[in-house]
């Protein structure tokens, strides 16, 4: 073998071992997601339903029927809130503004010192969300305003609004979209109710012996 040629393969040889030696082992962490655009996911929607399903939205937002191991969602209702023509719930909602709260066993209504709230309807029906839109949704989302305008009111407890409007703009379109795909469910979702007037101390009977 010629002598140039064999110093060429020496240096290369010793090259490549001294770059193999040098490489240190990587220490990310970052994990390459498949479609960073829809969170992995192939798309939007798909996205948009790992997003309410992890979120644990149909927990209050879809009625309940009872099934095999209890209570399991109503597939037929699926996000279209309280049912407009269940019984209210029969409880003393004056000790529960003072004591605590109470829910119905399918959690669309819900009990509290903040009166009495139920699960909105979530289908794109004209009872439910079927004329917002997504800057609507935004809005309800980050400020808590009803129905996503400016004027509305406050949305109240237990809807962790504040919580799920720390989730980035990308996330809430792709749950929007996902909304957008169910099924419409025609359901007017009752107004909430206020708290009952806080009960007058009873008087002192004037009459009473005093011991």
């Amino acid at each position: 073998m010629n002598k140039k040629i064999l110093s060429l393969v020496l240096a290369l040889s010793v090259l490549i071992l001294y770059r193999c030696m040098d490489k240190k082992p990587s220490t990310s962490t970052t994990v390459q997601l498949a479609n960073p655009e829809f969170g992995g996911f192939d798309s939007q929607v798909q996205w948009g339903k790992h997003l309410v399903a992890i979120g644990g939205c149909e927990h209050c937002h879809t009625p309940k029927k009872m099934g095999a191991h209890g209570p399991e969602p109503d597939s037929t209702l699926r996000l279209s809130g309280r049912p407009a023509m269940m019984p209210n719930i029969d409880v003393d909602k004056s000790a529960m503004a003072q004591k605590g709260y109470t829910v119905t066993m399918d959690l669309t209504e819900w009990v509290g010192p903040w009166g009495t709230t139920y699960a909105a309807n979530l289908t794109p029906d004209v009872t439910g969300t079927a004329n917002w839109t997504i800057d609507n949704f935004l809005l309800a989302l980050r400020e808590g305003k009803m129905k996503g305008v400016p004027s509305g009111r406050q949305i109240l407890p237990p809807m962790p609004w504040e919580d799920i409007g720390k989730m980035t703009d990308y996330e809430l379109k792709a749950i929007f979209a996902y909304l957008r795909t169910v099924k419409p469910v025609s359901n007017t979702v009752p107004q909430p109710l206020p708290p009952p007037a806080p009960m007058a101390p009873a008087k002192a009977d004037p009459k009473a012996k005093k011991k």
